[in-house]
């Protein structure tokens, strides 16, 4: 790990040129103490670090010298797929190793396309998680992607509803959806394999068998998600409620709904004079797009269909029994 470091801060200063020891620390999240070792470290080892005193000071490469320590380990390449979701790589434990190979792609490229590749870096920011939760912890994360690397058999406990169901599963790829972390795996289905997808805070429990696995001919882990992620969204959006919604909630609704919300509002009719507008949205079954209309309380108003309204108009009458005579 110090090595991966040390590497790290030649080539942040090979890149960059003079930085601070703050600087240093903040790049390498390390302690300033920490940047002080180790540029002692470098020294020791030969490498022509230069502290400046002053307002203006910090440390530098002596001119002319450039480190040859700009090749890819392997576990470098691999993490460059994350270079654009920082969050993923560290969930991964994968963050200090794609900020070494970071360093090293740029120490690689000429001068022009570095300051351009740097200058995305500062503009573009990907943030996977969504609004107003907490991440979910995934403490197995590591155990299921060590087995999906390597192709190893996995014996798991999984949670499925009020029980727990032991499988053995061949690790195909891992998804990360809305914040939320997913295994594919295949896993026998009576007499043969069948492609399944698993919730990856749900599993209790993750054993390597040692058994080495063939990846199925021909499988394509994005194919296989969006033809999942479809089949889904065709099972669970059952309905179409017909809503009439106030302005602060036609801002909100891609928020509330996801693609959902978003594919409503397409279809909108014109404002009112208030700004309030009409909206054809999918929904779920009975229960569930009663509970997920009331979030928009009297921004909404549901004008069909009438088994749905009358659903909503009996549930705000129970909410009103609830609260009648408390102050």
């Amino acid at each position: 790990m110090r090595a991966d470091r040390l590497v790290s801060l030649i080539l942040l200063l090979q890149n960059r040129g003079r930085m601070t020891a703050d600087r240093l620390a903040a790049e390498l999240e390390v302690s300033v103490r920490t940047v002080y070792r180790d540029v002692e470290a470098l020294g020791t080892a030969g490498v022509p670090v230069i502290a400046d005193r002053g307002p203006e000071g910090g440390y530098r490469l002596m001119e002319g010298y450039r480190t040859r320590l700009t090749g890819l380990t392997g576990a470098e390449a691999d993490s460059l797929f994350l270079l654009g979701a920082p969050s993923a790589a560290r969930d991964l434990g994968l963050d200090a190793v794609l900020a070494t190979a970071r360093h090293k792609l740029r120490a690689a490229l000429p001068a022009p396309l570095a300051e351009r590749a740097e200058r995305v870096r500062d503009r573009f920011h990907l943030d996977a998680p969504g609004w107003f939760r907490d991440a979910e912890e995934v403490p197995l994360l590591a155990e299921v992607t060590e087995g999906v690397w390597e192709r190893r058999v996995l014996r798991v406990l999984y949670r499925r509803r009020n029980t727990e169901v032991e499988r053995e599963l061949w690790p195909l790829g891992v998804v990360l959806k809305g914040g939320t972390w997913y295994l594919v795996a295949s896993v026998e289905a009576g007499d043969e394999r069948a492609v399944r997808t698993y919730r990856v805070s749900r599993l209790s429990s993750v054993e390597t068998t040692g058994e080495v696995f063939a990846r199925p001919t021909g499988f394509d882990l994005v194919s296989y998600w969006e033809e999942s992620a479809r089949r889904l969204e065709g099972s669970v959006l059952r309905g179409r409620a017909r809503l009439r919604i106030s302005p602060r909630e036609r801002e909100l609704l891609p928020m509330r709904f996801g693609a959902v919300g978003v594919r409503a509002l397409k279809g909108a009719g014109p404002p009112d004079e208030r700004g309030w507008v009409e909206v054809e949205m999918e929904v779920e079954t009975l229960a569930v797009a009663v509970g997920d209309l009331l979030r928009m309380g009297t921004g909404a108003e549901v004008l069909g269909p009438e088994e749905l309204r009358r659903a909503v108009a009996d549930e705000v009458a129970a909410l009103g029994r609830l609260y009648e005579g408390r102050d």
